[in-house]
């Protein structure tokens, strides 16, 4: 339903409320005081962070690469030269390898669904899910338009709900 929801919007309009849903991550706490901060690189329908990844400055800035099918390492992102496009058609760094996790601050997360009490409806592969539960010490923000915030995403055992999920205020 999501992903039908998803498509009647155009990129424009997305584009408009991705800049309401990162300008409140820029005023959120955790992220503000971070000095080590997991962002991703958006795909065309989810809350876009391109501008986001331009124009912070004073953070260590990581990103998500997929290196098999169950697992993600992590790399640092110092500008746009260091993505290629790579696992899903999904832009990724290939910068220097990241390995001190206890380092991070904060870690910004996409989803298909959310719920108010954080969980999250990903995509299906995992590899949010299980880079997550190695790294319980990270406060979790999941970004979001608002049609993608719904009454209850269905969870198991596996999944990593998120200590905040912003969305933009214009639904």
């Amino acid at each position: 339903m999501i992903r039908q929801r998803k498509q009647t919007f155009s990129r424009q309009q997305l584009e408009e409320w991705s800049l309401d849903v990162t300008e409140q991550l820029r005023q959120e706490p955790h992220f503000e005081k971070a000095r080590t901060v997991l962002l991703y690189h958006s795909l065309p329908d989810e809350v876009v962070t391109r501008h986001l990844l331009e124009e912070v400055t004073g953070k260590n800035i990581l990103l998500p690469r997929v290196i098999n099918n169950e697992e993600m390492e992590l790399r640092y992102y110092t500008d746009i030269q260091d993505l290629q496009r790579g696992a899903f058609g999904i832009m990724e760094p290939c910068g220097k390898l990241f390995h001190e996790y206890r380092q991070i601050d904060v870690a910004v997360v996409p989803g298909m669904a959310f719920d108010m009490k954080g969980h999250r409806l990903g995509r299906g592969r995992g590899y949010y899910d299980r880079f997550l539960s190695r790294v319980p010490f990270i406060y979790k923000i999941g970004l979001c338009f608002g049609f993608q915030l719904v009454e209850e995403v269905p969870t198991d055992e596996n999944d990593i709900p998120m200590d905040k999920v912003i969305c933009e205020k214009a639904l």
